[in-house]
């Protein structure tokens, strides 16, 4: 598989962009592809390092459409998360500095500026 055909879009979500902060950048790729492939694609992609890669099989999900009220299903499809390596960066996801919704989340991203001063 080429590039193009394992990384199909970003998904920016809420939870996804604030997960930008702590290096964690989100995609969804092709449903074959396993971690290794996602990892070197990103790499080749946007020349960073990647830690580590999580996938997730999202499932499909009904609904009810049209004037008929049938029963359809949005797709499935497969989530990647993707760690970076400290201090580098995807500029694909890079919107304005976003502040963390949680407390837990704001001290981790305070942990990794002390430990990036400290450096």
């Amino acid at each position: 598989m080429s590039n193009w055909q394992i990384l199909k879009r970003p998904i920016i979500s809420e939870k996804s962009t604030d997960n930008v902060a702590l290096g964690r950048y989100t995609f969804e790729v092709d449903r074959k592809a396993d971690k290794g492939e996602i990892k070197k694609v990103v790499e080749a992609q946007f020349q960073v390092k990647v830690l580590g890669v999580k996938t997730v099989n999202i499932k499909p999900k009904s609904r009810w459409s049209g004037q008929a009220r049938k029963k359809a299903f949005r797709k499935a499809y497969k989530k990647a998360v993707v760690q970076l390596a400290q201090g580098q960066k995807i500029d694909l996801f890079e919107t304005q500095e976003s502040k963390p919704k949680t407390k837990r989340k704001a001290r981790k991203v305070e942990e990794k500026k002390e430990e990036k001063t400290e450096k």
